[in-house]
């Protein structure tokens, strides 16, 4: 077997160290430009407080009096904690409910199949907007306005979660369902010991999306819990107002409100970087 090579040496379609290198170059660059705001709100925050308005890229004299300020003025341990059980449990709800929802749209071939995967499609069309003022009556109706149920409960069910998990499944072996159908298994017991382990990258990569969003959510959780900062995305208003705005323990506030996030990515990293290489080999 030979490999055609082209006049300088290199083989047909593939690239030259220079443009390797240039490659490797450019996506540093796009990086540093994408980072560089992450960047300047932990330098914001290690700013004195006199020195929030400097432009230096580098902050000096490095100080903790925002971060000092922020704990001061705002509960930031039970925002935070507030706002994990409102992640992980909206999260783990979409994760549950799109999980079985796209087994059974795999597993099985039943009656309207079909138009029951296309309103899947369209209620994920649907803007949250044309949404959000029956779920709010709703919520009124049964008392669960000012809690975090009442946060929690409308986002459980995801018709993206649905949809991603079931194109995954679709390109699931039907031989290894069949063949635990006849070892005996039930579908529930096929579903926790044979399908879960093969999309864990999966689930691990559309766990974190979830539980993401969930968290920088700001809208919905303002409209439920409207006289209360129970969430962080609620606190960080604590410092704005009309006289003028805290940047300085606003930044403070926002770093430490991405450190969970940052820890989630770094935690979960390797089944996100799987499920991305499992995607592009289907």
């Amino acid at each position: 077997m030979t490999t055609e090579r082209s006049g300088n040496g290199y083989a047909v379609g593939a690239r030259s160290p220079a443009q390797r290198i240039l490659g490797h170059l450019a996506l540093g660059a796009l990086g540093l430009f994408c980072a560089f705001p992450i960047y300047w709100l932990y330098a914001t925050s290690l700013r004195a407080p006199g020195d929030v308005y400097q432009l230096s890229v580098l902050p000096w004299p490095l100080s903790t009096g925002n971060y000092t300020e922020a704990l001061s003025k705002i509960d930031l341990t039970g925002m935070l904690l507030n706002t994990g059980i409102v992640a992980v449990l909206s999260a783990s709800g979409q994760l549950l409910i799109a999980l079985l929802a796209a087994y059974a749209f795999a597993a099985w071939s039943f009656p309207f199949q079909r138009l029951l995967h296309l309103m899947f499609v369209g209620t994920w069309l649907v803007p949250f907007q044309a949404t959000m003022l029956p779920n709010y009556v709703l919520l009124s109706r049964l008392g669960l306005l000012e809690t975090l149920a009442g946060v929690i409960i409308p986002t459980l069910c995801s018709a993206l979660g649905v949809l991603l998990l079931r194109e995954h499944l679709k390109s699931f072996p039907k031989e290894l369902l069949d063949a635990a159908r006849m070892d005996g298994r039930s579908s529930w017991s096929t579903l926790w010991t044979v399908v879960v382990p093969a999309l864990r990258p999966v689930l691990a990569a559309l766990g974190i999306l979830l539980a993401i969003t969930a968290w920088n959510e700001y809208f919905w959780p303002a409209m439920v819990l409207q006289r209360s900062n129970a969430v962080v995305q609620l606190g960080l208003r604590s410092f704005l107002g009309t006289e003028g705005n805290e940047w300085g323990p606003l930044m403070a506030t926002a770093g430490l409100t991405c450190l969970p996030v940052f820890a989630l990515y770094l935690v979960l990293q390797r089944h996100i970087v799987n499920a991305f290489v499992r995607s592009g080999l289907k």
